[in-house]
């Protein structure tokens, strides 16, 4: 697997984390707009680090030299995490969403977004526990690092259908900081 591959699941944990922060629909209420739009205007800038570490490890040539692959994807991990976890609090401190089983509806998505977090800084972790002084060792251990992340990615599409879904979800949708336009989309390459 390379680290294109890496990054290629990297970009789905994005896009899902874009994705849970839209839907589609036009219909809502001004307090529930200004809830989602409080929450959206400072998600921007959360996804746009994810983005933007997703586009760090698509530059990384998976061909390189094993300390720089590894260097690139341990930071581009961190920023996610950090990402997440801000993500998180954003959600935390808007308070519960004007919607039935609001208070509910929060409680799960900041408890999504921080497992989300935890799972890219055990990536991170992962990644710098990797043997860089053996190729074919180092190869292997990507190669679970990319398993692993793929996992991290299946969990958290189901997690974060939390915020999609109903009046919360239509409200988020028509906001700018929640629509997925200018999303990175890396290319899977062959090993």
């Amino acid at each position: 697997m390379t680290n294109k591959f890496t990054a290629a699941l990297t970009g789905a944990a994005l896009v899902l984390a874009l994705g849970s922060l839209s839907a589609c629909g036009d219909d809502g209420n001004k307090e529930l707009d200004s809830w989602a739009k409080t929450v959206c205007d400072q998600a921007a800038a959360q996804v746009t680090k994810i983005n933007d570490a997703n586009t760090a490890i698509t530059k990384v040539d998976s061909a390189g030299k094993p300390l720089d692959v590894r260097r690139a994807d341990s930071a581009a991990f961190a920023q996610i995490s950090a990402a997440y976890a801000s993500l998180a609090g954003i959600v935390n401190q808007a308070g519960d969403p004007p919607v039935d089983k609001g208070a509910a509806l929060k409680k799960d998505a900041v408890s999504d977004l921080t497992k989300l977090s935890v799972s890219y800084a055990a990536l991170q972790k992962q990644v710098d526990a990797l043997n860089i002084a053996d190729q074919a060792k180092f190869a292997a251990g990507l190669k679970t690092v990319s398993e692993s992340l793929a996992k991290v990615s299946k969990s958290g599409e189901q997690a974060l259908d939390t915020l999609r879904q109903g009046e919360l979800g239509t409200a988020m949708a028509k906001q700018p900081g929640c629509q997925q336009g200018g999303t990175v989309s890396p290319s899977v390459s062959a090993s």
